[in-house]
Order: structure tokens, then C-alpha cells, then sequence
């Protein structure tokens, strides 16, 4: 009865919160009064100084950096380069080929790990942290939570990974919660499926290491005990990425199990499905739809794990490979989510485009990715193939989810800008960065090292350059030039690295504390195609507004070509903006230089400018 109660008068409190401090559903943009900067830091790498970047070195022979290197300074900095969430990724303990026996933490068998470091998505025990990342590995829930209160006292919110999809093939709970159960333990093994089972089964197969390929070799090749060619799994598991193989193939995430969450092997579901019109409903009707239902043994798992973390101090979340994990499953875990923390930022990882909406409004996301259609066409522009004219029917796709859709140009999967294989010059990425950042009401998301141009050229060992490691030990050159021993000062960087990271700082703060970034947005730019002379498939321009701040955003994406044009703002425009005197001053925001007049004409507005290659104006009208 007590419990009843309980959540009556939590449904009531989330009810009064949410007709006083939160937005109406259907009006989005309100969710957040101005734009978030969301900094994805590869945790582990971030303080490392070590230079040595030896291939497959040890974390003795490469270094690795710990939560103690977010110094307050170092924070200080980050914050003052516009960020509002830190993603701190790679901090739930994952499998890792380093020992830490004398800690009571089992050894991470080599022939199931990718790289020594290993993959942050190969999570090994959910109630803890990497113990690579602590001082001391016995206080290192200690540490991260003094991490968590430092990063709030900085002004910030944190983010942490959740991988609901997989697990590592070697986990093993050490500090859980009393009363429960690690992944697994109660799962009927002489079945393939059962709705309460955490994996599926191979019965009467015994798992076996891939075959290794393309001159791989675990650990590089280094003889060790532990590189034997065998891992003990009885019967064999699915494999994370869906294989039903008991010997996978070595592109398969071999090192991870599938998680089973009711989805029976034929893709039929053993469990309710949200009835229609759910996807109208806001978070506290997607609770008490679960609230008396029986769900699979998975989602509870989810669900504590999601909710513990929240009561440590955490702000929110990135899924992994959410599309991967029925849509019911995350009604019901972000419900909860929400229910506990309205303000919770959710943030997932679905490429397919025809599933968004679905992740979102009945999933109900804050955010995805927004990978396939605005950072895929960015990347083709900025690659010299790719026509500017393909983004603003991009955005027109997006309309009704636009606020929901993450924009970013590097994460932990993609290639650095300044890579050969991406763009091979980090000054390639600032109008595409403008873009990126004020195109649209969601939020910005940059990967640490990106805005001093680090090209991710490391041979690390797992895995190729192009993309910073995140399996091995490894020291991030450009980035540790900003670190400078620890100053976080940007002490050893070159004078075009301290003028790149001085751009993003002004664009990232601006988008922060602009109105008209959270409000209306209409591109200009095929009718500047149609009616301007000498504008092409390289520049591209869109207007935005509200509450009074009228912002003229145009970019050229070409490193070679300075355009001299006479910029056009349709007469619809000028009319939304109600402007009716001839001309009015504009003012540039990022570094209030170039000076620039708005005339108008029979209705239609008119900037004469010079824009220099790789140069992005931000007007505002004055």
C-alpha cells in the first residue's frame, strides 16, 4: 500500500513539474531555453602525457590518463570553450588486458578483447569504472564520483555510455547492489531463447576465437599465457552485432554477447507493444503504461542500472546502437529515467532514418545522432564532392524532428577532420562547423582534440589511424600540446592550432547564448542560386530568428575561391523580420570584424560582401 501511495505522489509531483517547468510536447524547441555543446571526451586518453605511442604498448610503455587529470583548471577550460554537457566516454568498466587480480578483479582474456586498452562497449561489470582510470583502483568509484562533483561545481552536466545491446563475454558484477544478479545467472542454458533469459544460447556448440585476419594477432602478436586461441563459453552465446555462429567471424563484435530482450529468434516479440497514439504521449503516460506489467528479466536489468547511476550524480546518458534494442524497451526505460530526473539528457546512437521518429516519440529520446543525413552530406562537401545545395533538403527532412537530431563532425567512430582520409586540413571543418552548430535548434556536439585539429594519426595497434584508438593505450599529440603538462593552457600549441581552438571557442559560446538558435530557421540559399551572381554549390546561407535577434548566416566551403556577392534575403523574409527602413548595420558575432550593410529594396534585402575561402559570417541585424 505504502508503494501505491508512493507512486501516486510521484506521478502527482511529475504532473505539477510538468505543467510548471516543462515544455508543452508538441513544442519542442522550448526544451531547453538556449543550445547545449555536448564535449565527447575519450576519458582514458584525455590527461594521458605520454608521447611514447609505441603499437600495442603497455599502459606502462604508452601511459593513460586518469579521472584525476579533470583538474579543476582543466575543466575550467573545457567550460570556457562553450560546452554545457561532458560525455565522459569509456567509464563503466569494460573488459581490458591489464591485471588487476590483486584487486579481486578477474583478467580479461586477450583472445575476446579488441586492442589492450579494449572496447568501452565491451562492458565487463555495470555497477563500477574502468580501474585504469583511477589512482588508486580500490577507491575508484570514489574517484569518478568526485569527477561527477567537479564537473557540476564547473557548471557542466555529465554523460555517461549505457551499451544495452551487449555485454563483454567476461562479465562479472563485483560491487552490485545487494539483491542483484549478474547477466545471466538464472538463464536457462539448454535454450536458445527464453523471455526471461539475459542471452541466447547455442546449445551444444562451445564457443570459438575467430579467426584472425588481415595480419591481426591479439596483443599484436605478443606471447602471453593468456593468448591461447581458446575462451571458455558453454554453450556458445549469440554474438553482439547478431551473429548465431559459435565460432564468429572476425569483423563480428566478437568480444561482446547479445542481450535478449524478448525479441524471440524468428523477430517476433514476447512482450506488449505500445497501442497507437503512444507516440503523442509524453513521458509520465509511457510510465504508467509499463507501471503494472510484467517485462522482461533485461529491461529490469537496464532499468537499475540506468537508475543507479542517476542516483550517483550522473546527468544522462548515450545509448549504443540503440536501434539495435526494440523501441518498447526504451518507452520503458527512459520513462522511468525521466520520471526520476525530468531533465535527464538521452542521447542514442540509430542510423537508419526511417526508425527516428519512432526512437523518439515512442522511444522517447531527447536526441540522436544525426549521422546519415546532415553529417553524411556535410562530410561530401567538405570532401569536395559534395554540393552544398543537398543540405537544406536535408534540414526539410528533418523539420519535424530537427530539435531531436545531435549534430556533430567527429566522435570516437568517425575520422578526424584533419585526417587524410576525411578532409587531410582541420581548417576544412569551420564553415562546416558553423553549419553544423547553427543550422538548428538541437544540440552541437564536438570530440575532444577536434578544435585544435587532431588528425588521428596514430598506429595504436587495433584498428587503423584516421580514427584516435579507442582500444589501445595511446597519447593524442595535439591534444597533449594543449595539455601542456598538465597546465591546460594551450601552452605548446602552434599558432593555427590556438587560432583554430580559438574559433570553435567563439562559435560554441555564441551558439550558447544566442535566442535566435532556438527559434525559427528558413534557407536562402537556392534563391541566392537563382538570383545571385556568381553564387554556386559551395556556399550556403539560411537565415534565423526570434525574440527580436535576426541572424544572416553564410559559409564557403571552398578553400581556394574568394566570392565577391551581392547576398540576397527574399522578400518574404525581410517581411517575417518586419523590417521597413532602407538599410540597417549588421554586426558579425564571432569576431566582429567585417562590417556589412543590410539595403533593402522594393521588399528585398541585399548585403554586399567578400567571402574569403573556408570563411563563415554570422550577421546579426541591428
Amino acid at each position: 500500500m505504502k508503494r501505491n501511495l508512493g507512486i501516486v505522489l510521484l506521478l502527482l509531483m511529475g504532473a505539477v513539474l510538468s505543467c510548471e517547468s516543462k515544455p508543452d510536447q508538441a513544442n519542442p524547441k522550448q526544451e531547453m531555453k538556449k543550445k547545449a555543446v555536448v564535449y565527447q571526451v575519450f576519458t582514458r586518453l584525455f590527461g594521458n602525457t605520454n608521447t611514447t605511442n609505441k603499437p600495442w604498448g603497455t599502459l606502462e610503455e604508452n601511459g593513460v590518463g586518469k579521472f584525476a587529470d579533470f583538474s579543476e583548471k582543466a575543466l575550467s577550460e573545457i567550460r570556457k570553450l562553450g560546452v554545457t554537457h561532458i560525455w565522459y566516454t569509456g567509464v563503466p568498466h569494460h573488459a581490458l588486458v591489464n591485471d588487476y587480480t590483486a584487486y579481486g578483479i578477474s583478467n580479461d582474456d586477450p583472445d575476446v578483447v579488441k586492442g589492450r586498452a579494449g572496447s568501452p562497449y565491451a562492458v565487463k561489470d555495470y555497477y563500477n569504472v574502468n580501474p585504469d582510470l583511477a589512482v588508486d583502483p580500490v577507491k575508484r568509484l570514489e574517484e569518478f564520483k568526485a569527477l561527477v562533483d567537479r564537473t557540476h561545481a564547473a557548471g557542466m552536466k555529465v554523460i555517461i555510455d549505457v551499451v544495452p545491446n551487449h555485454v563483454a563475454r567476461s562479465y562479472q558484477g563485483l560491487t552490485n547492489p545487494e539483491g542483484t544478479m549478474d547477466f545471466g545467472a538464472h538463464d536457462d542454458v539448454s535454450k536458445e531463447y527464453d523471455v526471461n533469459n539475459n542471452f541466447y544460447y547455442i546449445p551444444g556448440s562451445t564457443f570459438k576465437v575467430p579467426e584472425w585476419r588481415d595480419g591481426y594477432l591479439p596483443l599484436g602478436g605478443e606471447e602471453s599465457v593468456l593468448v591461447d586461441g581458446k575462451f571458455v563459453e558453454n554453450p556458445a552465446k549469440w554474438t553482439g552485432n547478431g551473429s548465431r555462429l559459435a565460432q564468429p567471424n572476425f569483423n563480428d563484435w566478437y568480444e561482446t554477447v547479445k542481450v535478449n530482450y524478448g525479441l524471440r529468434p524468428d523477430g517476433s516479440k514476447d512482450f506488449e507493444e505500445l497501442p497507437s497514439g503512444m507516440e503523442k504521449q509524453g513521458y509520465i503516460e509511457h510510465f504508467q503504461f509499463w507501471e503494472n506489467k510484467t517485462v522482461p528479466n533485461s529491461w529490469d536489468k537496464f532499468k537499475d542500472i540506468a537508475l543507479y547511476w542517476l542516483d550517483f550524480g550522473v546527468d544522462g546518458f548515450r545509448y549504443d546502437m540503440a536501434e539495435m534494442v526494440p523501441v518498447e524497451f526504451w518507452s520503458y526505460l527512459n520513462s522511468n529515467i525521466k520520471t526520476k530526473n525530468p531533465d535527464a539528457f538521452l542521447l542514442a546512437e540509430v542510423y537508419n532514418p526511417d526508425l527516428y521518429r519512432n526512437y523518439i516519440h515512442k522511444g522517447k529520446m531527447d536526441y540522436l545522432y544525426d549521422k546519415v543525413e546532415l553529417y553524411d552530406s556535410i562530410k561530401h562537401v567538405m570532401k569536395g564532392y559534395g554540393w552544398t545545395d543537398h543540405i537544406p533538403v536535408v534540414q526539410k527532412r528533418m523539420a519535424d524532428i530537427e530539435h531531436h537530431m545531435l549534430h556533430f563532425l567527429e566522435n570516437h567512430d568517425e575520422q578526424r577532420i584533419a585526417s587524410p582520409e576525411f578532409a587531410g586540413n582541420a581548417q576544412m571543418g569551420k564553415p562546416a562547423m558553423v553549419v553544423s552548430a547553427t543550422l538548428s535548434t538541437s544540440p552541437t556536439m564536438i570530440y575532444f582534440g577536434q578544435e585544435v585539429g587532431e588528425p588521428g594519426a596514430e598506429n595504436a595497434g587495433f584498428g587503423k589511424p584516421s580514427r584516435t584508438s579507442i582500444f589501445d593505450y595511446v597519447g593524442v599529440p595535439h591534444h597533449q600540446r594543449w595539455m601542456n603538462h598538465g597546465h591546460f593552457d594551450g601552452g605548446q600549441l602552434t599558432e593555427d592550432e590556438k587560432n583554430l581552438r580559438d574559433f570553435y571557442q567563439r562559435l560554441l559560446n555564441f551558439t550558447i547564448s544566442s535566442n535566435a538558435l532556438m527559434g525559427d530557421y528558413q534557407e536562402i540559399h537556392f534563391y541566392n542560386k537563382d538570383h545571385t551572381e556568381g553564387y554556386d554549390h559551395k556556399i550556403l546561407s539560411f537565415v534565423r530568428w526570434k525574440d527580436g535577434e535576426k541572424l544572416i548566416v553564410i559559409s564557403n566551403f571552398d578553400d581556394v575561391k574568394t566570392y565577391t556577392l551581392d547576398l540576397k534575403i527574399p522578400e518574404d523574409v525581410i517581411a517575417k523580420w518586419h523590417l521597413e527602413n532602407p538599410t540597417y548595420l549588421l554586426k558579425e558575432e564571432l569576431y566582429g570584424k567585417e562590417k556589412a550593410t543590410l539595403t533593402i529594396q522594393e521588399g528585398r534585402g541585399n548585403v554586399r560582401l567578400q567571402l574569403p575561402p573556408l570563411e563563415s559570417y554570422v550577421f546579426s541585424v541591428q
